[in-house]
């Protein structure tokens, strides 16, 4: 159990310190913990969902499977609870702040998602587990940080990058769900490709909300011309 929980644990913590050693004002540790355990508790009742929707034998369809089962209530959940704990937070106070929170929140739920999946199929799918759906949560955090950070500094089209801090990490999440369930035989020829980009445009993210407000302020001026 030891070796479960270890192998379920450090590849979450890794990448919780990489972007939060990224962040050039730290944010205090009790808030991102308190936001990695709301992460962590959002498990259970989507599991309950999940099971409730499979047991009915309702979508059943891959398509629906991926982008609606999984994807549209993993991260509703996500955004919701960042919405209604941190958004208003005085600690959200930079651009970056979003995605550290965010991805606390993603990084909780991969978290507790891996222990239990680890728990039932074998410590031996550790390495592709952190590989794949928990670094694909990380990203998709920062995403989700990256709108709402933008919203929150931003005034401007606020609305409009709150919903893209939802919209976007669930397309990209359905999409990601979608391979697995459609590929049945050389997935990985797909899926590298796919998390290799989703990575690209993840750090990219992280890169723009670093920057000072002015550049940050005039990036966005030039995406706009």
């Amino acid at each position: 159990m030891f070796a479960i929980l270890s192998a379920g644990i450090a590849p979450t913590l890794a990448l919780m310190a990489f972007f939060y050693l990224k962040d050039r004002f730290a944010e205090p540790l009790p808030l991102i913990i308190k936001m990695f355990i709301y992460g962590g508790l959002l498990v259970f009742p989507i599991m309950f969902i999940q099971y409730a929707f499979n047991a009915e034998e309702i979508a059943q369809n891959n398509f629906i499977q991926s982008f609606f089962l999984i994807a549209l209530i993993e991260e509703f959940f996500k955004w919701f609870i960042f919405i209604y704990v941190i958004y208003h937070h005085t600690e959200f106070d930079a651009h970056y702040d979003g995605i550290i929170y965010a991805v606390a929140i993603s990084l909780g739920f991969a978290t507790v998602e891996n222990i239990l999946y680890l728990i039932t199929n074998g410590i031996e799918y550790a390495f592709t587990r952190a590989l794949f759906p928990v670094s694909s949560h990380a990203i998709f955090g920062v995403i989700m940080g990256y709108y709402f950070g933008k919203a929150k500094m931003n005034q401007t089209n606020k609305n409009r990058n709150i919903f893209l801090a939802f919209c976007i990490p669930f397309l990209l999440h359905g999409t990601y769900n979608y391979i697995l369930k459609t590929v049945t035989s050389d997935w990985l020829f797909l899926l590298i490709p796919f998390m290799i980009i989703l990575w690209i445009y993840g750090l990219r993210k992280v890169k723009l909300a670093n920057q000072p407000k002015a550049k940050v302020a005039l990036h966005s001026e030039k995406q706009r011309a």
